[in-house]
C-alpha cells in the first residue's frame, strides 16, 4: 500500500510590496525632525536656565512682601504691586523711561538710515572697509564709549571749548548730568546695531525699480519718497525695535551720563535689588519693564503685518 503524500504547508502571506516603502518614506521624514530636535535641545535648555526659570523666580518674587532691613516675607500678595503702582514716582520713572526710548530711537534711526541705504547700495571695492568702520564701535565697551562721552559733554569738554572759542556761548552749555546727554551718547552707542539691522532688511530694496521710475520722468525726490523709503521700511522698523528695547534695557549710559539725575527702570531695579535691598518692589520693575516690551513687541508685529498686507495687496492677510 503506497503512503499518501505529505501535505504542502501553505507558503506564509506575502507583505504588500508599498510596505517597505511607506516605511521608508515614514523613516525618511523622522530622520530630518529628529536631527532638528538634537540641534535645538542645547538652546532650548539654555534658554531654560538663562530665562525660563529666572522669569519664574522674579514672577515668584514680586508676589512677596519687603520688611525692614531687607527682610522679605514669604507670601503670595500683590501688595507689592499696588505699592509700586501707586507711587507716583515710579510712574514718572516709566514716563522718563518710555521717553528715552523714543527719543534714541528717532534720532538713531535718522542718522544710521543714510549711512546703512549708502552701504547697501554702494559697488564700491571699499565697501568691506567702510562696513567694518560702521560697526567698529562694537569693539569698544560701552562703558568706555560712554566715558568718553562724558569728557567730550562736560562742561570743560571739547563741546563747550570749541564753542566757547567761537564765541558763540557766554557759559557752558548743560550736555550732561541730564537727559540731554544720555540721549546724545546712547544715539552714538546703538547706531551700529541699527545699521547691521537696516542693512539686514533692505533686501526688498531692488535697483532696477529706481532706474525704472528715474526712465520715466520720476525726480529723484520722489523716488526717494515712492519707491526707496517704503521698500526700506521692513528694515527701518526692524532697528527701530532693536535699538528701542536696548535703550530700554540700557543701565551704564543713563547712570553714567545721567549723574544720578537721570532716573529709567533699569537704574532703579539696580537700586532697590542692591542698594535698598528691595527685591519684591525690584522684582515688580522688572515685571513692569517685561510688560512694556510685550507692547511694543506687540506694536512692531502689527505694523510688520500691515507693511506685508500693503506689499503684497492684502492676500496674505486674507489668506
Amino acid at each position: 500500500m503506497t503512503a499518501a503524500p505529505e501535505a504542502t504547508p501553505p507558503a506564509p502571506p506575502t507583505p504588500p510590496a508599498t510596505a517597505p516603502t511607506v516605511t521608508t518614506k515614514a523613516s525618511r521624514r523622522r530622520g530630518p525632525a529628529r536631527q532638528a530636535l538634537v540641534l535645538l535641545v542645547p538652546g532650548l535648555l539654555a534658554l531654560l536656565l538663562t530665562y525660563a526659570l529666572p522669569l519664574v523666580w522674579v514672577v515668584r518674587m514680586s508676589l512677596n512682601e519687603s520688611g525692614e532691613g531687607g527682610l522679605i516675607h514669604q507670601t503670595v500678595s500683590l501688595a507689592t504691586f499696588g505699592e509700586v503702582l501707586g507711587s507716583s514716582h515710579y510712574w514718572n520713572v516709566l514716563r522718563q523711561t518710555v521717553e528715552l526710548g523714543v527719543l534714541v530711537t528717532f534720532f538713531t534711526l535718522v542718522v544710521s538710515y543714510p549711512v546703512a541705504l549708502f552701504l547697501a547700495r554702494t559697488t564700491s571695492r571699499w565697501r568691506s572697509l567702510l562696513m567694518a568702520l560702521a560697526i567698529a564701535p562694537l569693539l569698544i565697551s560701552s562703558v568706555a564709549r560712554t566715558f568718553g562721552w562724558m569728557a567730550i559733554l562736560g562742561r570743560q569738554g571739547v563741546i563747550n571749548k570749541t564753542l566757547d572759542a567761537l564765541g558763540l556761548i557766554d557759559s557752558p552749555l548743560q550736555l550732561a548730568n541730564n537727559l540731554t546727554g544720555v540721549v546724545i551718547a546712547s544715539t552714538e552707542i546703538y547706531m551700529p546695531f541699527a545699521i547691521l539691522a537696516m542693512i539686514s532688511g533692505f533686501g526688498r530694496l531692488d535697483p532696477a525699480l529706481e532706474q525704472a521710475a528715474a526712465s520715466l520722468g520720476a525726480p529723484r525726490r520722489t523716488v526717494l519718497r515712492r519707491i526707496v523709503l517704503p521698500l526700506t521700511l521692513p528694515g527701518v522698523l526692524t532697528a527701530g525695535l532693536l535699538v528701542f528695547v536696548l535703550s530700554l534695557s540700557g543701565y551704564v549710559t543713563p547712570r553714567l551720563i545721567g549723574g544720578g539725575r537721570v532716573f529709567v527702570l533699569a537704574t532703579e531695579i539696580y537700586d532697590e535689588a542692591i542698594t535698598s535691598l528691595d527685591w519684591p518692589v525690584a522684582a515688580v520693575l522688572s515685571m513692569l519693564l517685561l510688560a512694556v516690551f510685550g507692547v511694543v513687541i506687540a506694536v512692531y508685529l502689527w505694523a510688520q503685518r500691515a507693511l506685508e498686507a500693503r506689499f503684497t495687496g492684502g492676500r496674505e492677510a486674507r489668506s
